[in-house]
């Protein structure tokens, strides 16, 4: 897609960096950017900017944390470390997820991502090492497991509870089956299966 501006050409090539976001939906951000909402962008950019420089890793939890080598909100909180409940999940997506259903009050451990030794990604880039001194906490009880239902999900559900089982934790996996509201002919076979599976009593 050309312009009559190399600057802008720049700022259309630039915004597609963003997931979903394709040649002609970055241009029209880009032009309402410049017809509308240049303040804001310059604003928008700044926040970005900063955000990029200073957001680290909890250094217990991985999930995002303002200040580097300081533990998240969530960590922080000694009701959510006695609860003896760690939620093991694939993204700081899924924590916020979690958060706004409001139903889950224990601790959390962020993988950002899945074993996958197609792409590099295997234990030590997941943080395993780090988990395997959160499974060594005495208050711990029992390990969630959240991640996708996936083929490298599962294999990395299956890593984590053979590291829990060593240490003689309860492991668990979230259900997985009928949606609310769904119905059967519109659900995948794979969904249904794992509906059987996992069946629970009633």
């Amino acid at each position: 897609m050309s312009s009559s501006s190399a600057l802008v050409e720049k700022l259309i090539s630039a915004l597609q960096i963003m997931p979903g976001i394709g040649p002609v939906s970055a241009a029209r951000i880009a032009y309402y950017l410049l017809d509308r909402k240049r303040q804001e962008g310059v604003a928008m950019s700044e926040t970005v900017k900063y955000a990029l420089e200073h957001v680290s890793l909890c250094p217990r939890c991985r999930n995002y944390t303002d200040v580097e080598n300081t533990e998240c909100e969530l960590c922080s909180g000694t009701k959510r470390r006695q609860s003896g409940l760690l939620c093991i999940v694939e993204t700081p997506g899924d924590v916020q997820a979690l958060e706004n259903s409001g139903s889950f009050l224990g601790t959390y451990f962020v993988l950002h991502g899945h074993l996958s030794p197609i792409d590099g990604i295997g234990p030590q880039e997941l943080g395993f090492p780090l988990l395997q001194h959160c499974f060594e906490d005495p208050v711990l009880k029992e390990v969630i497991i959240a991640v996708g239902q996936t083929v490298e999900g599962e294999a990395t559900a299956q890593f984590i509870a053979a590291m829990a089982h060593k240490r003689n934790l309860k492991v668990s996996r979230i259900a997985t089956g009928i949606p609310i509201g769904g119905e059967l002919s519109s659900t995948d076979g794979h969904t249904l299966e794992n509906s059987i599976n996992f069946r629970r009593p009633y």
